[in-house]
């Protein structure tokens, strides 16, 4: 929700409000977000902010391949909808990744 947030405040600089560029444009500065602040900061804005950290299973840097599979699969929603016995969304599992206290 937060990083949500954060990409609907930058939106507002390239379209109005409640237009269909605002959707797509949201959407793709979510997705930039993502993918930039992943390997980066280890995590998106808002995993930061609330003390998490994105890592790979196999332990090591995350690097460029993973945030990009697994944001686009966030994007699509229904991933994020389903998740194994360890409560790792299907996103996560596809890429690779998983989500840990920092």
């Amino acid at each position: 929700m937060i990083d949500w947030g954060i990409a609907m405040l930058i939106s507002l600089l390239f379209a109005p409000y409640a237009s269909q560029t605002y959707s797509w444009v949201n959407i793709v500065v979510f997705v930039v977000m993502q993918v930039l602040f992943i390997p980066t900061i280890g995590g998106s804005i808002g995993h930061r902010i609330v003390g998490l950290r994105v890592v790979p299973i196999a332990g090591g840097w995350v690097g460029p391949w993973r945030p990009i599979l697994r944001t686009l699969l966030l994007a699509l929603v229904i991933p994020v909808l389903v998740w194994d016995s360890d409560q790792r969304g299907f996103h996560d599992k596809i890429a690779g990744t998983v989500l840990v206290r920092a």
